[in-house]
């Protein structure tokens, strides 16, 4: 299990941090939220990159990237986290009762629907992914009324499939959804938690 250190504050303006994790011998995580004016050009070039396929946006303008963000934020909640000063990965958190997977599962009260996107490194930092993993799973579940995680990558993004069992999301069907085969799977708090004593 990663001993920690989390912050969280509830005073969310455009220029606060949200949300501190310190992971002793990795560095200090942040999450603010997206400031659409700020982090387009750099939002833009990760998008655009080969390995972020799986997030639907390669080709994409910056205009484009930045009129899907503007739409995006009107139903979700979308942060950007920081490691160590570094802006480095996206979060997006929404209500799967206002998103089209509402439409293909039995939503619960409680659920909270996630999407991940992690920046390119140049030098790959041991276990980056799983830290971001955690800080996110961490920042979601300190609200009291988030009590499952609810995700549907991309059927043949097998990386993030691995994370997922590591942080104790467990599968529950395929779907055939309009732009994509995706797993629906699901991360209870207890689950989590449990995930994290065998790490």
């Amino acid at each position: 299990m990663i001993n920690s250190k989390i912050t969280y504050t509830e005073n969310k303006t455009i220029t606060d941090i949200v949300f501190v994790k310190t992971i002793p011998g990795t560095g200090v995580f942040e999450l603010r939220p997206l400031d659409l004016e700020t982090d387009m050009p750099l939002l833009h070039d990760w998008v655009n990159r080969d390995y972020a396929v799986y997030w639907g946006m390669n080709g994409f303008s910056l205009e484009q990237v930045y009129d899907s963000y503007r739409e995006i934020l009107q139903k979700t909640a979308v942060y950007m986290g920081v490691f160590n000063g570094v802006t480095s990965f996206l979060l997006e958190c929404y209500n799967p009762e206002e998103d089209s997977i509402g439409e293909y599962y039995d939503v619960k009260e409680g659920d909270k629907g996630m999407h991940i996107l992690v920046a390119p490194f140049e030098k790959p930092i041991n276990s980056f992914t799983w830290s971001v993993f955690t800080v996110i799973l961490d920042f979601i579940f300190c609200d009291a009324n988030n009590q499952r995680v609810v995700v549907e990558p991309d059927a043949r993004n097998h990386k993030i499939h691995l994370l997922n069992r590591k942080a104790g999301f467990v599968f529950e069907t395929l779907l055939e959804l309009p732009h994509k085969k995706a797993h629906l799977e699901f991360c209870t708090r207890e689950d989590y938690y449990k995930a994290l004593q065998t790490v």
